[in-house]
């Protein structure tokens, strides 16, 4: 293979504009909303339509690539090896029906299963991520982790939505967070989340619940090329198949870590 992560960051960057302006069209307007698998797990045509048109901006450049994608029939699970995409085409949706502003279309590529490049656009919010191989950047701008060690002074944000089954869950998690770090944040987007722990908006940010490639991979590599930490509750490196997920600035992560392993 050759190392041509310059122009997939390229193409994802196409990508993801010319889908989040497909989204937008619809953000605020009178848009049917279904349900998927529970009540709060919703799908619009606008999700639909964005990821094709993503698909479409890829597939010009990649037509032989793997592409993973939360709507429709594309794959679910990351391949370990070979060339890969993963698509959200609203990551937020929830937000985006309810008229917040908080939702991105998020576009990474992927080589034998590790993020090479990075795009999380938030038309609504008028902000785009982008991380490469030389950094994390916001609207163009170098951005990097918050510097921040005493924990009393972090805001940290629980993400990935806890099912009906498992409120218990995320009552307990918040109270630990709320006790251990000065005051949690939740946006109701888990790409979004991240790109704020890159930026340094936000100190850390967890999850016990299973996460979706498409709700995190490209996120998780803004984190890292911004200088933080990302693994799972083990304390292993982070992988599109981990089962859980801890991004920090790198200080104090295992007590972030704590706060949530033994809920587990």
């Amino acid at each position: 293979m050759t190392d041509d992560a310059e122009e997939r960051l390229a193409v994802a960057k196409r990508a993801a504009s010319t889908g989040s302006e497909i989204a937008a069209e619809s953000f605020r307007a009178d848009i049917e909303v279904e349900t998927k698998s529970e009540k709060t797990d919703v799908v619009t045509e606008a999700d639909r339509q964005t990821q094709r048109r993503v698909i479409e901006v890829i597939r010009e450049e990649y037509p032989d690539d793997a592409i993973v994608g939360e709507e429709e029939d594309e794959l679910k699970e990351v391949p370990d090896e070979g060339d890969a995409w993963v698509i959200d085409p609203i990551d937020g949706t929830n937000n985006y029906v309810r008229s917040i502003p908080v939702w991105t279309t998020s576009v990474a590529a992927v080589r034998d299963g590790e993020p090479v490049a990075a795009v999380n656009d938030c038309p609504a919010l008028g902000e785009t991520y982008v991380a490469g191989r030389d950094g994390t950047y916001r609207d163009g701008d170098s951005v990097s982790v918050s510097e921040k060690t005493d924990p009393e002074t972090f805001a940290v944000a629980p993400t990935i939505w806890w099912g009906f089954d498992r409120r218990e869950e995320y009552a307990a998690i918040c109270r630990e967070l709320v006790e251990r770090f000065a005051d949690i944040r939740r946006f109701g987007s888990a790409q979004v989340t991240l790109g704020m722990v890159a930026a340094g908006s936000l100190e850390g940010t967890v999850t016990n619940v299973d996460p979706n490639p498409w709700d995190t991979v490209a996120g998780v590599h803004m984190v890292r090329q911004a200088g933080g930490t990302v693994t799972d509750l083990q304390g292993d490196p982070w992988r599109h198949d981990s089962e859980s997920l801890v991004a920090s600035n790198g200080e104090t992560h295992d007590e972030l870590v704590a706060a949530v392993r033994d809920l587990d």
